[in-house]
């Protein structure tokens, strides 16, 4: 064989492993994405099965996301100091182990424990599986590429899990929805273990304060955003002794985490990453999507059921457009993003999701999917697409190896704590908006029994009204990010291209 055969064999090698390690870094992070919206189909079927209260029942996705967001700095510096693949396979198999142990719970404290291991799991592999793309593919086409199938299953996991979730409970058991990460996490792990590089981890003091009090901060802001919330009944739960003592402990917590950041020679989060306006930029962006897109998954899943009558299944089914949308801007975003930079393509989905997000809040109680969620869908989709490719290379950009997993939980971090702003803020307007709404409209038709079925008309009017007005906030929240875009990021093409 010559040379120039040798090393074309060579290449087509080395592009299979980096193919097979990219296939095993994205399931992992679909796997966890979409595991906060997986059960929520289940929820029903859990209460039945091990007696939940109302109030209980939310904990089964809550456990799930304070401890996903609380642990995500410490499991990206993890990875940092005792190595990427070797964390990255740990969370895993803990995920793997908590979502055996989740789908044979007989009793509601075997469940929550294991849906808050479950969480602890996929604060390590998220971090670790960002970071592992940043070391294993060079920069360039091959880092896009790659960044690109990374931010579609991370962006793709929540509608994913809502059909995914509608299947098994419809076909199989609600138990399923936990036990089908089992082969899955146990695969990628194994494979981890063949394709992708071992490398030993930045060994060095660590950051056991820092550790605690961001931890802590974070994870007691998660808390009480994610009480906080006005529910369904129309009852504000902003001024409870338990949501204030959270986000007060959490606010403090979160100062003491940036005063010892400031002092600290072995820091959780060093903060030279904050010292960049565009890794700034993106991480601001990332909060404020996260705030933003929380509502689409909850409260479009909220109005086909309740208003357009949809099953599970066929409310899981309605989001597919979106995910296809979706991988296509993310296909467009991989390809244009080496050519005319991070920024337009920023401000194109900045664009693109505030009108999605406005068009969506234009939708009724009596309209159809053709006519009133295909076209939203399909623009909040695109718009997605262009923004995630580009904000995961632009928060990567420029960060020493030694500090990839830190980084990578920064991000994470961001949509993780913006998702629970989002769904305290947009459920608070919605709900109060309802409250207000269906008062109004039983005002209109009376108490007589013969108006029964007019209050019942007047309250799903008043749905329709809280949910446009939740998506019309999240519009607000979207045209954030074309602001942060335009005035703050700079980046230049060469350092997300390698030119």
């Amino acid at each position: 064989m010559t040379s120039r055969a040798m090393g074309q064999a060579g290449t087509r090698d080395t592009g299979r492993h980096l193919g097979v390690a990219l296939l095993v870094i994205a399931t992992a992070q679909l796997m966890v994405v979409l595991d906060a919206t997986i059960v929520n189909v289940a929820l029903a079927h859990i209460q039945t099965a091990l007696k939940f209260s109302g109030g209980g029942l939310e904990w089964v996705v809550n456990a799930y996301v304070l401890t996903l967001g609380g642990l995500l700095l410490l499991g990206g510096r993890a990875g940092d100091q005792f190595g990427r693949r070797r964390m990255f396979i740990t969370g895993l198999l803990l995920f793997s182990a908590a979502s055996l142990a989740g789908g044979l719970a007989t009793s509601q404290a075997w469940l929550l424990t294991a849906r808050a291991v479950q969480g602890a799991g996929g604060a390590i592999v998220a971090p670790s599986a960002l970071a592992l793309i940043a070391t294993t593919f060079p920069q360039g086409p091959a880092r896009n590429r790659a960044m690109g199938v990374y931010s579609a299953m991370s962006a793709a996991g929540g509608a994913v899990g809502l059909l995914a979730g509608g299947l098994l409970v419809t076909y199989a058991s609600w138990r399923w929805v936990l036990f089908v990460n089992v082969p899955i996490g146990i695969g990628a792990a194994l494979a981890a273990l063949i394709v992708l590089p071992s490398a030993a981890g930045t060994r060095g003091r660590f950051d056991l304060l820092g550790a605690i009090t961001g931890t802590g901060g974070v994870a007691a802001l998660v808390y009480g955003l994610s009480n906080a919330a006005t529910g369904p009944d129309g009852i504000s739960h902003w001024g409870d002794a338990n949501v204030l003592a959270a986000l007060t402990g959490g606010a403090v917590l979160l100062a003491a985490f940036a005063v010892i950041e400031t002092r600290s020679h072995h820091a959780l989060l060093p903060v030279r990453l904050l010292r960049d306006r565009d890794r700034v930029g993106a991480n601001l962006i990332m909060l404020v999507v996260g705030a933003a897109i929380s509502g689409v998954f909850f409260f479009v899943n909220l109005f086909v059921q309740n208003l357009w009558g949809y099953s599970p299944l066929k409310a899981g089914a309605a989001f597919l457009p979106l995910t296809a949308a979706l991988l296509a801007g993310s296909a467009a975003a991989t390809v244009l993003v080496s050519r005319i930079g991070a920024r337009p393509l920023l401000m194109a989905g900045g664009a693109a999701s505030t009108g999605g997000l406005y068009w969506l809040s234009r939708m009724t109680e009596h309209g159809t999917y053709a006519g009133e969620l295909l076209g939203p869908g399909l623009t909040i989709g695109l718009g997605l697409g262009l923004l995630f490719v580009p904000l995961s290379l632009v928060a990567l950009a420029r960060v020493r190896e030694a500090d990839s997993g830190v980084a990578s939980s920064l991000l994470n971090s961001g949509r993780q704590i913006g998702a629970s702003i989002g769904l305290a803020v947009l459920g608070t307007v919605a709900w109060t908006v309802v409250a207000d709404s269906a008062r109004v409209g039983s005002a209109r038709v009376g108490s007589a029994r013969a108006h029964a079925v007019s209050r019942q008309v007047a309250y799903q009017h008043a749905l329709a009204t809280g949910f446009d007005r939740a998506f019309l906030v999240s519009a607000g929240m979207a045209l954030l990010v074309l602001v942060v875009a335009i005035a703050v990021t700079r980046v230049r093409r060469a350092d997300l291209s390698g030119g």
